[in-house]
């Protein structure tokens, strides 16, 4: 079973950026999907983007035009892009393998005002 360990993760100003980047223990070449989600204090968690392997991607309403999801299979990691962060964007982020239900730790994000 893969692991995923996140990293990136920061206190930031509103409108700055952010990568975040997911290192997988093994190959990420056969896992069709690998995602970002995020859980802000008192919410549940939810989807930021998802990308297959063939490269499609989606985003949640919340991010679109803002952050972009990218993977590495050679580096075996998936990045996220985040410019123009805003405060509610502040949660922590986990990466994942939804499909094989293989998530990171997290990694807390933080934007001020």
């Amino acid at each position: 079973q893969v692991q995923l360990v996140e990293s990136g993760g920061g206190l930031v100003q509103a409108g700055e950026s952010l990568r975040l980047s997911c290192a997988a223990s093994g190959s990420i070449y056969s896992i069709n999907v690998m995602g970002w989600y995020r859980q802000a204090p008192g919410k549940q968690r939810e989807l930021v983007a998802h990308i297959f392997s063939g490269g499609s991607t989606i985003y949640a309403d919340s991010v679109k035009g803002r952050f972009t999801i990218s993977r590495d299979n050679a580096k075996n990691t998936v990045y996220l892009q985040m410019n123009s962060l805003k405060p509610e964007d502040t949660a922590v982020y986990y990466c994942a393998a939804p499909l094989l239900r293989t998530w990171g730790q997290g990694t807390q994000v933080t934007v001020s005002s």
